[in-house]
Parts: structure tokens; C-alpha cells; sequence
């Protein structure tokens, strides 16, 4: 496709969608994921797998900008992002390979992803709010020295987790991830913990975003039209941050995720309840013969 018919397909909704991501992915630093997939299906009625595919390479997209940053700056930790990537990768190509046999999946099938997505959106809004004290419980641990076997251990299947998590519903890798980091290795900085988490969801969103493009849940044009809103707004985001008070944008962040939580799921319910509806439907009267 050429630039100048690519250009011609743009959507200006798409782009102030991911506009909006953008600004408060650059504000909050929370990861787009949480906020482009229920928004994609929410807004724009597009299917969940879609979604959630073309998601993560939006998400790979700019988070490799993000990490670049982070590299030169020296804030990335690679032996973490190594043990992270130990459990992620495969468990991020286990989860395509179970999604591969899900092609035109059944109403069920896509019910039970927006729930997945619904219940990470939970967790990320909770942990959204609660980031700062747990960030100080850590620190109040000081510094234990080197991490042993078992905190090791816990980061591959932390790594696992996220890996699964990610490629089911494309949120997961940002606030939780970096949360629980700040808890396994307390003697961080939290900089280099986000740089850390940044630096690992590259490779991450990649291999998942790919493997959704091989399956066929990526949009490509509807990738474009996010990422020509996203780069901007990040940009803007990133520089307004520091303006910006904490303590009122994570409560509203907080409550945005719940709220969207909630709808994915009464969108889940919905359908049984119009199901219903026919049924009570009589039969057509047939026009008597003349």
C-alpha cells in the first residue's frame, strides 16, 4: 500500500483514540494495554482477538521508544529482563498456540477473553492506587543485598505469568509487572525497576503481537491510525508528567480501568439477555387468502 493511499485511509476517531492512550500512558506511565483493548472493543466494536493483537504491536511500538530512552540512560537491569523473558517467551508462544486453535473463535471463546481482560483491568486499577505505599513498604526493606534462588524463581514465573496474561489480553506487563518487581527486588531503584519492566515488554508484546499477526487478530491499518495519534500524545504526556499532580491523575486512572472493567463484563452478559428475546416473539400472522 502506498503513503498516499494510506494517508487516504486514515480515521481521524482512531487517531484521537490513541491520542487520548498516548496522553495518559506518557502522564502515568501505566501501559497502553490497559486502556487501547477495552477501548477498541468498548468505543469501536472491534472483536476482541483483533483487539487485543493489534494492541500489542501498538504496544511493542512505543515501548520500544521507551526502552531506547531507558538503555542510554543506564536505568535497565538485563539480567532481570533476562529471568523475565526466561518465563514470558514461552509462555507467551504456549498461550498463540492455544489461541491458533481458537480461529473463528465461538461467542464463548471471545466472552471468556473479555473476561480475562476484565479481571486484569482490575487488578491493574488496584494496583494503580496502591503503587506508592507498596513502592514505600519496599523501600522501607532497604537494601538485602543480592537477590537469592528463590527471588530468581519468582521472576521467571512472574515473567510466565505476565507472558500469559499479555497475549491473552495485552494488560498485565505494565502496572503489575513493575509492582511486583518494586516487591522482588526492593534494593532498586524504582527508575531502574521501570526501565526494567519497559526494557522486557518489548520483546514481550513482539513475540505476542506477531504471533497474533500470523493468526490473523492484527488489524494493520487500524495500527496505523492508533500510532499516528499515540506518538504525539505520548510525547505531549511525557513532557506534561512532571506538572502534573500524582495523586489526582492515579485515582482517575484507577477509577477509568474499574469503570472499563465493568463494562467488558456487562458487555459479556448482554448478550445472553438479548438472547432471551426472540423467543417471546410470536409468529408472523399470515395474510389471509383472497
Amino acid at each position: 500500500m502506498s503513503i498516499g493511499t494510506l494517508l487516504g485511509h486514515l480515521d481521524e476517531m482512531h487517531a484521537v483514540a490513541g491520542l487520548m492512550v498516548g496522553l495518559l500512558v506518557g502522564l502515568t506511565g501505566v501501559g497502553g494495554g490497559s486502556l487501547m483493548t477495552p477501548l477498541l472493543v468498548l468505543m469501536f466494536g472491534v472483536n476482541p482477538q483483533t483487539a487485543v493483537g493489534t494492541d500489542l504491536l501498538f504496544a511493542a511500538g512505543t515501548k520500544t521508544v521507551g526502552s531506547t530512552v531507558h538503555g542510554f540512560r543506564a536505568t535497565v537491569s538485563w539480567k532481570i529482563v533476562g529471568l523475565l523473558a526466561a518465563g514470558s517467551i514461552p509462555a507467551s508462544v504456549f498461550s498463540l498456540i492455544v489461541l491458533s486453535h481458537m480461529s473463528h473463535p465461538p461467542a464463548s471463546a471471545q466472552n471468556v477473553m473479555l473476561l480475562v481482560v476484565a479481571v486484569m483491568l482490575v487488578f491493574t486499577s488496584i494496583t494503580v492506587l496502591f503503587q506508592q505505599k507498596l513502592i514505600d513498604y519496599a523501600s522501607s526493606r532497604g537494601n538485602t543485598g543480592a537477590p537469592g534462588s528463590s527471588t530468581t524463581l519468582f521472576t521467571i514465573l512472574l515473567g510466565a505469568v505476565l507472558g500469559a496474561a499479555v497475549t491473552f489480553s495485552s494488560v498485565g506487563a505494565g502496572a503489575i509487572g513493575v509492582t511486583i518487581l518494586i516487591l522482588l527486588y526492593p534494593g532498586q531503584p524504582v527508575a531502574r525497576i521501570v526501565g526494567t519492566d519497559i526494557a522486557h515488554a518489548v520483546p514481550l508484546t513482539l513475540v505476542s503481537g506477531v504471533g497474533h499477526w500470523i493468526i490473523g487478530d492484527v488489524n494493520g491499518l487500524l495500527l496505523v491510525n492508533l500510532l499516528v495519534g499515540s506518538i504525539p500524545g505520548v510525547i505531549v504526556g511525557s513532557l506534561v508528567s512532571s506538572r502534573a499532580p500524582d495523586k489526582v491523575l492515579r485515582p482517575i486512572l484507577a477509577i477509568v480501568l474499574a469503570i472499563s472493567a465493568w463494562q467488558l463484563v456487562t458487555k459479556v452478559l448482554a448478550p445472553e439477555k438479548k438472547a432471551k428475546a426472540p423467543a417471546q416473539v410470536t409468529a408472523p400472522v399470515q395474510p389471509a387468502a383472497r
